[in-house]
C-alpha cells in the first residue's frame, strides 16, 4: 500500500487560476521521488497540499491519501494526527519556519514530548540525541540558542531532527536546500540521504535543482505550469530525457555543473 497516494489533484486560486491541473503520483513506503519543476510549476503547492497547509483562499479537488488518511476535506484534528506521525516536512528557509522567540532545545522537546512521552531529564537527553543525530556540533550549546543565534546550515539541521523526531514514515523536503552556500548545501544532502536511507523512510523532494534531487531521489517527476511532463528513473531523466521541457532541465544542470567544476579553471 503508498504511503502517498495523490489522484487527479487540482488546485485553484479564489480567483478561479488553476494552479496545479490533475497531477496524480504515488510514493510506495521507503521510496523517495523528487518533484522537479521551475519556479511556478506547481510543486510546493503539491507538497503544501499533502498536510492540508495550502494557503487561505485555495480550493482543492482530487484525492490526496496520505497512510489511509484522506487529506482533502478532512477536519484539522484529524490532520493533525497525521502531521509528524505519518508524514513531516522540511521547508526551504528555516529561519521563518521556526519561532524566533524560543530556544531551539523548547523547540524541538515539543514534538519528542508529544509523540514519546518524555519528561524531565528524559526529555533533555532525548533533545540532544536528536541534535547529534543531525551532526551538529556542542548539541547542549544550540540547544540553549534561539534560532537567530545559530548559522542557517544549523538551523536547516535543527528543521530536520524536528520533522524526524515524530519517526514519521514519509518526509518531504521542500527545497531544504536552496538558501544554503554550495558546501553546506552538499554537507546537508550527504546527511539526508544517510538519515532517510537508514530510517527506510519515504522522501518527497521538491527542488527546482535536478542535480540536487538526483542525489536523493530514485524516482522523478517534472512539472510544467501545475501538469506533470514526465516521470522515470533518475538515470532515465538524465540520460533520455523525452520531453523538450525536462531535456531543458537536464542541459540546465550539466551547465552549471560544468561552470562549477574547478577544473575548467573558472
Amino acid at each position: 500500500m503508498s504511503i502517498l497516494d495523490i489522484r487527479d489533484l487540482t488546485i485553484r486560486t479564489a480567483d478561479g487560476r488553476t494552479l496545479v491541473d490533475r497531477l496524480s503520483l504515488s510514493i510506495e513506503p521507503g521510496q523517495r521521488l523528487g518533484l522537479i519543476g521551475e519556479s511556478g510549476s506547481g510543486k510546493s503547492l503539491t507538497s503544501l497540499a499533502t498536510l492540508g497547509l495550502l494557503p487561505d483562499g485555495m480550493t482543492t479537488s482530487g484525492s490526496i491519501t496520505l497512510a489511509g488518511t484522506q487529506v482533502i476535506g478532512a477536519r484539522e484534528r484529524n490532520l493533525r494526527r497525521v502531521r509528524g506521525r505519518d508524514a513531516a516536512i522540511v521547508f526551504q528557509e528555516p529561519l521563518t519556519a521556526l519561532d524566533p522567540l524560543m530556544r531551539v532545545g523548547r523547540q524541538l522537546a515539543g514534538p519528542l514530548a508529544r509523540r514519546h512521552g518524555l519528561k524531565g531529564t528524559e526529555l533533555q537527553h532525548a533533545v540532544t540525541a536528536a541534535l547529534e543525530q543531525v551532526r551538529l556540533p556542542d548539541p547542549q550549546r544550540i540547544s540553549r540558542a534561539f534560532p537567530h543565534e545559530i548559522s542557517g546550515g544549523q538551523r536547516q539541521r535543527v528543521a530536520l531532527a524536528m520533522a524526524l523526531a515524530c519517526d514519521p514514515r514519509l518526509l518531504i523536503a521542500d527545497e531544504p536546500t536552496t538558501a544554503l552556500d554550495v558546501t553546506v548545501q552538499s554537507e546537508l544532502l550527504t546527511l539526508l540521504d544517510t538519515l532517510v536511507r537508514e530510517r527506510e523512510m519515504a522522501v518527497l523532494f521538491v527542488s527546482h535543482d535536478l542535480a540536487v534531487v538526483a542525489e536523493i531521489a530514485e524516482r522523478v517527476l517534472v512539472l510544467k505550469d501545475g501538469r506533470a511532463v514526465e516521470e522515470g528513473t533518475v538515470a532515465e531523466i538524465v540520460s533520455t530525457p523525452r520531453e523538450p521541457y525536462t531535456k531543458a532541465l537536464v542541459d540546465s544542470a550539466r551547465q552549471l555543473e560544468s561552470a562549477l567544476d574547478p577544473r575548467n579553471g573558472r
